[in-house]
Formats: C-alpha cells, sequence, structure tokens
C-alpha cells in the first residue's frame, strides 16, 4: 500500500477512533457526555471554517474556486442519482428508503473532511482553504435530489415543507461553517492572529476526542442494528470508493492540486449522519433510520476513516504525478 494510504494508521486522530470502535466492541462504559461531545462538535466546525476564510483571504478569490464550488454543488446533485439507482436494483430497497439513503451519499460529513485535512497535512499534501467552502455548498443539494427521487415533494404539507427547508438551509452546521468561513475572509491573518491560540492549539486534541466519541456511536449503533443486509453492507462500501475516486477524477480535472482534489475526492466520498437524518426526520418519516443512519455512520464512516481517506490521497497522488501537478 502507498505510504499515503499507510500514513492513515499513525495519525493520532485516527488511532482515537479506533480505540472508541475498541472500546464500544468490548462493552467498556467509557462515554463522552452529550453536552461536551456537542461542544466540540461547535468547535471543530468553527475551528475550519475561520482557517478556511483566513487561507482564502490570504490568497485571493480565483477561477479554481468557482469551478471547485460548481463541481461540488452538481456532484451534491448528482450523486444521489447514482446511489439511488444502486439501491433500487442491488439494494432492494423500496422507492421512499432508497431515496432517504441516497441523499446520505451526495452529502458530506464535517468529521469526515477535517480527519482528512489532518492526514493530509501529515502527508505533506494540504488542501487548500476554499475548500471548506465547498463542503459547506454540498451539504444541502443532496437533500433537495434524495427528496425529488423518494417523492417529488417535501412533507405531507406546507408547514412541514416550511420546517423541513428551513432544516436544510439554515441547520447549525451551515450556518456555522459558512459564518466562521466569512469571519475568517473579514478578518484575515492579522485579525485571526488574535484567536489563534484557541483554534489552533486544541484543535488536533479535541479532534481526538470527538473521533473517540464517533468510535464509540458508531460500534454501538452496528452492534443494535437488524435491519442491515449483506447487500445493503456492500453498497455502503462501494459507493465511497466510486464517489470517491470520480472525485479525485473531477478534482483533477478542473486542475486542483493533489491534496484539494484528494479532500474533493473525500467530500464526494463522505455520507452525512447529522443534517440529512434530521432533513430525512422531517420530511420523510416513514423511511427507516435504521437504515439510514446505520449505513451512513457505522458502515460508511468508519471505513472511510481508516481506509478510504487514504486510498484518495494515493490516488491523487498518482493521478498528480501523471498530470505533473503541484503537491
Amino acid at each position: 500500500m502507498d505510504a499515503a494510504a499507510l500514513q492513515t494508521f499513525t495519525s493520532p486522530v485516527v488511532l482515537f477512533f479506533i480505540l472508541g470502535l475498541f472500546a464500544a466492541f468490548v462493552r467498556s462504559d467509557l462515554a463522552i457526555p452529550e453536552a461536551i461531545a456537542k461542544g466540540m462538535s461547535l468547535y471543530l466546525m468553527a475551528a475550519i471554517g475561520l482557517k478556511g476564510g483566513v487561507a482564502v483571504a490570504e490568497s485571493g478569490l480565483d477561477g479554481t474556486i468557482v469551478l471547485a464550488l460548481i463541481a461540488g454543488i452538481a456532484a451534491s446533485f448528482l450523486l444521489p442519482v447514482i446511489a439511488y439507482s444502486v439501491l433500487k436494483s442491488f439494494g432492494k430497497l423500496d422507492r421512499i428508503n432508497a431515496g432517504a439513503v441516497a441523499a446520505h451519499y451526495g452529502s458530506v460529513s464535517v468529521v469526515t473532511y477535517v480527519t482528512a485535512v489532518e492526514i493530509l497535512e501529515l502527508s505533506a499534501l494540504p488542501a487548500a482553504g476554499f475548500m471548506v467552502a465547498v463542503l459547506a455548498a454540498m451539504e444541502t443539494p443532496a437533500i433537495l435530489s434524495g427528496l425529488m427521487l423518494a417523492k417529488g415533494r417535501g412533507g405531507d404539507g406546507n408547514n412541514d415543507r416550511g420546517e423541513m427547508l428551513r432544516e436544510v438551509f439554515l441547520n447549525a452546521s451551515v450556518v456555522l461553517l459558512l459564518g466562521s468561513f466569512a469571519i475568517g475572509m473579514v478578518a484575515g491573518p492579522d485579525g485571526f492572529a488574535e484567536v489563534s491560540p484557541f483554534f489552533q492549539a486544541g484543535f488536533k486534541g479535541v479532534l481526538c476526542l470527538f473521533l473517540l466519541d464517533m468510535g464509540l456511536i458508531a460500534a454501538r449503533r452496528i452492534m443494535d442494528s437488524r435491519a442491515i443486509t449483506v447487500r445493503l453492507t456492500l453498497i455502503a462500501l462501494g459507493l465511497p470508493l466510486f464517489n470517491g475516486a470520480l472525485g479525485v477524477l473531477v478534482g483533477t480535472g478542473i486542475g486542483l492540486d493533489i491534496g484539494s482534489a484528494a479532500a474533493f475526492g473525500v467530500l464526494c466520498a463522505s455520507a452525512s449522519y447529522i443534517a440529512v437524518p434530521a432533513a430525512m426526520r422531517l420530511a420523510l418519516p416513514e423511511a427507516d433510520p435504521g437504515i439510514y443512519l446505520t449505513m451512513s455512520l457505522s458502515i460508511t464512516f468508519p471505513f472511510n476513516i481508516l481506509i478510504n481517506i487514504g486510498l484518495l490521497t494515493a490516488f491523487a497522488s498518482w493521478l498528480g504525478a501523471l498530470a505533473g501537478a503541484a503537491p
């Protein structure tokens, strides 16, 4: 295996995730209080948004950023269509559940992206700061796409539809990511210097503890699940491989550097387990959370953290070498 893939297993953040998996599987009573876990999530999203905004303030806006945003939005709309077709034909899911699951595989996981950024930096292949804007742009289109596939409507009434749209466009992660990104752009490097001790020094430590908690949750959910078949397990492993490889190809094709192309691949490979489940609960209450949450959180998320980030980094490095791209 390429050194970039092996780098994953020397990262403390990944090792803490493995510790969480192990603790849950051996039925340890290790747990992180929900309020603390939520606080860590807010901290991580604010930090990654700020740093991305500062990076764009330093480099400025250009055509590459616009292309990356267009590619991200297009991927978020179209990837659920691929997932829906596979889930219907091979996974044998009904229309409602196939649409609900498909929405997860077009949207993104912030934690997967943050973990990938850390691994890419360890590999000396940092992703561009503007990729945070791409992350935020990719979170919501997949929800609309999945709903159109499932029913072609947002709910059973205007109130349900309005609440669903509010959840899609004003959910906490979108607001905080875009808000902190904008703050970083306005503040710039000089303004960020005032708060950097808080957002820089503690970032990796908080991420380690957050991944520990995610390992606990993922393992405990999969142990409790009764709705996942072998076919659905294979889909939950196959979609991130296909989507991620497609994302790396597109990222390289539009001129992203190796680290950013790998990050774009990770965004395409990741599956939402926060924003999309909340929207599906409102818009498709008849869909089975035991299917879409277990697939996205307990199968795809660990697979991406432990294996796929390394594979996509190696693939992006290989493509970059062929194209003569800068690291």
